[in-house]
């Protein structure tokens, strides 16, 4: 069995930063993708950034360059690193993972369909 367990949300101003942690117990992590994905109110839950288990990354457009996706193996921790937010960043942000799936599936539409564990979520507000 895997769980997720996100923490590191908050309320931040337009310009500021956060880093959200996603805590991952699994027996191995080898196979496996993780994504963190985002749902603002009254839309669907899209992928934000993944990586697979060879280090391999992708992000949706709208955050290229300000949110950097790592994980620490040891730590078995996921990271999301998020600069320069903005208001249309104000979502609840979830982790995700799941097994041998290609790493395009986080951004893909419908890709959230393809990930079978999830956390419970944590929430970013970004104020203008």
């Amino acid at each position: 069995q895997v769980h997720l367990t996100e923490s590191g949300g908050g309320s931040v101003e337009a310009g500021g930063s956060l880093t959200l942690s996603c805590r991952i117990s699994a027996y191995n992590l080898n196979s496996f993708t993780m994504g963190w994905f985002r749902q603002a109110s009254g839309k669907e839950r899209e992928g934000v950034a993944g990586i697979d288990s060879d280090g391999n990354t992708v992000y949706a457009d709208s955050v290229k360059g300000r949110f950097t996706i790592s994980i620490d193996n040891d730590k078995n921790t996921l990271y999301l690193q998020m600069n320069s937010l903005n208001p249309e960043d104000t979502a609840m942000y979830y982790c995700a993972a799941d097994s041998f799936r290609p790493v395009s599936m986080v951004v893909a539409v419908n890709g959230r369909n393809g990930f079978g564990y999830w956390g419970q979520g944590t929430q970013v507000t970004v104020s203008s």
